[in-house]
């Protein structure tokens, strides 16, 4: 059963101008989305979180306070990868000890793992911790894929509840993993990771999305799953149609990550100072910005 609805939202992390986490922001940030309703669960330190420039400590620090300011209104989602094993078991306690009961979990990345590794390293991972886990699937920043046969295997596993998948890089992946454990674990969970592939993964039997985008189009989002629910399936394409071009725009100059211009669109929509990325990403110059002012308007988002 997915208790988790249809939108999770990886929230990104609020910086202030020496690169320190803005807590007030965060907390800011989170009242809106929850009021918005943009979402249905909270992820914390994802990719969009910027996981990978956080240190243990920040993490753990992150999670504690979002428990603190969510409570019971939404589910939370720790993402708790890192690049060894060993450091992963131990946030993924920290986060489980903290009350955050399901941990979304990147393949190992930098060293290139086997398959069997990727294996290895999420079977231990479950060996010694209680968290339900939520596989993470990104092979454009972490240099390897999850193959489905090794999904087929963790399945077998209960605990492993499901995977998050970047579906642009291979665009029937999530079929593939469908019929990797459909016999094995019919409960297992398909969640797509790309918001360019919303209507695609939807046609392939993802039961949501993990939206960086839903902090600005998180009702927009909702209305493609409710068409698409109810039949509507052009009705769902047309708003899917429109919202590909504003997703496009993230990655302005061929960017890969989006995080420079999502983090600037939601500062301007918002009004939270949401801040530049911490080094060694950049915030986006001022003749970018004055390109997404125009898209911002143009989607009527200012």
């Amino acid at each position: 059963m997915n208790k988790f609805g249809k939108i999770l939202l990886p929230v990104v992390t609020p910086f202030d101008e020496n690169e320190k986490i803005n807590y007030e922001a965060y907390q800011q940030l989170l009242e809106y989305v929850i009021e918005k309703n943009y979402c249905d669960t909270i992820v914390v330190t994802g990719t969009t979180g910027e996981f990978n420039t956080l240190t243990f400590e920040e993490r753990k620090d992150l999670f504690k306070f979002t428990v603190e300011v969510v409570g019971n209104r939404k589910p939370i989602i720790a993402g708790t990868g890192c690049a060894s094993t060993r450091e992963t078991i131990a946030l993924t306690n920290e986060a489980f000890k903290l009350g955050i009961s399901t941990c979304m979990i990147v393949a190992p990345y930098y060293c290139k793992p086997t398959q069997e590794d990727i294996y290895i390293h999420y079977k231990r991972v479950v060996e010694n911790t209680g968290a339900e886990i939520l596989l993470y699937n990104i092979p454009l920043f972490t240099g390897v894929n999850i193959e489905p046969q090794t999904v087929k295997k963790l399945a077998q596993n209960k605990q492993i509840i499901g995977i998050k998948d970047e579906a642009g890089m291979n665009p029937t992946q999530l079929t593939e993993y469908y019929y990797a454990t459909k016999d094995i674990n019919p409960e297992f969970l398909l969640f797509n990771g790309d918001d360019l592939m919303l209507m695609p993964t939807l046609a392939q039997g993802a039961v949501g999305i993990v939206s960086g985008g839903a902090h600005l189009v998180g009702d927009k989002i909702r209305k493609v799953f409710e068409e698409y629910e109810k039949g509507n399936i052009q009705e769902a394409l047309s708003i899917y149609r429109k919202l590909y071009k504003l997703f496009k725009y993230f990655t302005l100059n061929g960017r890969v990550h989006p995080n420079p211009v999502l983090r600037e669109a939601i500062e301007i929509v918002t009004g939270i100072t949401i801040g530049k990325p911490r080094g060694p990403l950049n915030g986006i110059k001022e003749e970018e910005r004055q390109i997404l002012l125009s898209i911002l308007k143009e989607y009527e988002l200012i």
